[in-house]
């Protein structure tokens, strides 16, 4: 076999001796072969000279098919982890903004704290508590003022923008947790909240003037009214008015003439006392007696319905309902004044928690890769500031409680954007560390080997400076051949 093949060989020899020795003019094999492979030479090196130049191993899909494909599909998803990782900061920023606000929220509550403390102390005179009021006020209106312009890129921040909507009759100030599921609750209200109501024993209010004597002290829920031998009926009615508000109390007078007082608060809180100094002055005001007579208010009742589990719990305070579970869960309500009426048959109260409303964060490169941050509505109502009157008898100490409540919703509040914080921020480490390592894949399929090709490059160089000269040669045989003819 090997002897057979150096015959073939041999063949191939003497056949290309033979046209070589021909002299043809017609074609010159020889160039024709080694400009062929000079052509070829001088692709292999653009292409060397196109890799190294762009750095690039696949620059056509001719150079790799499938490695063109999953690099493209690496690069969109590289793109998109960069984009994801802005979009997750840009989150961040939104959360460091609303948290600033509220620092200054809980500032300003601590600041109403401190004055309803300073209300508190018994030192103080009618119009010191006035004062403190009319700060107290103010600050409030700061709460809304910050609740309202708090914004990033013209999008308000805690007005209840970002905050899932919840939806009800016959209920105000709804408040669900970030850990209530959207879905239906039903609450049964079956008996409506009630405020503390005393009235006289009979209508001679209406007709004072058969009294004599009738001066003295009269207390409201402890707060004292001076009633002069003198004063008309309509001074008396005015002292009254006055002295139930600062009370915590509304006076009226029936239309029969009866004095009505009633408490501003429902449930327990709503009390109603009235201690009267002496007896004429108690026949002049339509009371039987002077001892203290002492009515109070009914809370809310309510049963748990469809959408609570069994280990839910509710406690009520007036006509306030909060009902809390396991997990974080807690819907907070007002139920509506005289809600439900009496010998209503229906009392059912369905809220319906949806999921819009809250920011949705692109977080990730491809397709529902997101993450929903609530912050939900601060002002001076959601507080419930203002219900806060450090004027009355009991109101230094209820703003006290109610400052309490507040700033504890408020570090709630700030705890839950602290979380999201710090779930962004590990968002975009893993984003980061996600697009690092992705982007070194796409290196070891994209990027030339410099060296190697650098190797490739110095070879083709070589071969086309070789073909080149002989192409020069081969081009000189048909001269030879020409010399036959001179």
């Amino acid at each position: 076999m090997r002897i057979k093949g150096r015959e073939v060989q041999r063949s191939a020899w003497r056949r290309r001796k033979k046209e070589v020795i021909s002299m043809k003019v017609n074609y010159n094999m020889s160039a024709v072969i080694t400009n062929s492979q000079l052509l070829r030479t001088e692709g292999n090196l653009t292409t060397a000279m196109e890799k190294l130049s762009s750095g690039i191993r696949i620059n056509h899909a001719r150079d790799d098919a499938a490695g063109m494909a999953i690099s493209n599909k690496m690069r969109l998803q590289i793109d998109g982890l960069d984009q994801a990782s802005q979009n997750a900061s840009n989150g961040t920023s939104v959360l460091q903004t609303a948290d600033g606000a509220l620092n200054e929220v809980t500032s300003i509550i601590q600041r109403m704290r401190e004055l309803a403390v300073q209300a508190a102390n018994d030192t103080n005179v009618d119009s010191d508590k006035k004062a403190i009021q009319a700060e107290i006020a103010s600050l409030r209106e700061e709460v809304d003022r910050v609740s309202k312009d708090t914004e990033f890129n013209t999008k308000p921040l805690l007005d209840g923008t970002l905050d899932n909507r919840v939806y009800a009759k016959n209920i105000s100030r709804i408040d669900a947790s970030i850990y209530v599921d959207a879905g239906k609750y039903e609450v049964d209200v079956t008996t409506a909240a009630t405020k503390g109501n005393l009235a006289a024993d009979s209508a001679q209010f209406a007709d004072m003037t058969g009294y004599v004597n009738a001066s003295g002290r009269l207390k409201i829920n402890g707060y004292v009214i001076e009633i002069e031998e003198t004063d008309t009926m309509e001074q008396v009615y005015e002292k009254i008015r006055e002295g139930a508000e600062f009370g915590e109390a509304e006076a009226d007078i029936l239309d029969d003439g009866t004095l009505s007082l009633t408490s501003s608060f429902y449930g327990e809180k709503g009390v109603v006392k009235v201690e009267v100094e002496n007896t004429e002055l108690a026949a002049a005001l339509g009371f039987s007696s002077t001892r203290p007579d002492v009515v109070y208010g009914e809370d809310v009742q309510i049963a748990l319905g469809d959408g609570f589990s069994d280990t839910a719990t509710v406690s009520v305070d007036g006509n306030k309902v909060v009902i809390t579970d396991k997990s974080g869960f807690e819907i907070a309500f007002m139920v509506d004044e005289n809600y439900p009426a009496a010998g209503a048959v229906d009392t059912t109260v369905e809220i319906e928690v949806t999921e819009i409303g809250s920011m949705t964060l692109q977080i990730g490169a491809n397709e529902d890769q997101t993450m929903d941050v609530r912050i939900p509505k601060i002002s001076a109502q959601t507080l419930y500031l203002d219900e806060v009157d450090v004027t009355t008898v009991n109101g230094a100490s209820r703003a006290i409680d109610r400052m309490d409540k507040a700033l504890d919703k408020l570090m709630s509040v700030r705890s839950s954007l602290g979380a999201f914080e710090n779930r962004l921020d590990y968002a975009v480490q893993a984003l980061d560390e996600t697009n690092e390592n992705m982007t070194a894949a796409l290196s070891r399929i994209e990027d030339v080997d410099m060296a190697a090709e650098m190797s490739n490059y110095t070879q083709q160089n070589v071969l086309e400076q070789a073909a080149i000269s002989v192409l020069s040669q081969a081009n000189d045989l048909p001269q030879q051949t020409l010399q036959l003819l001179q």
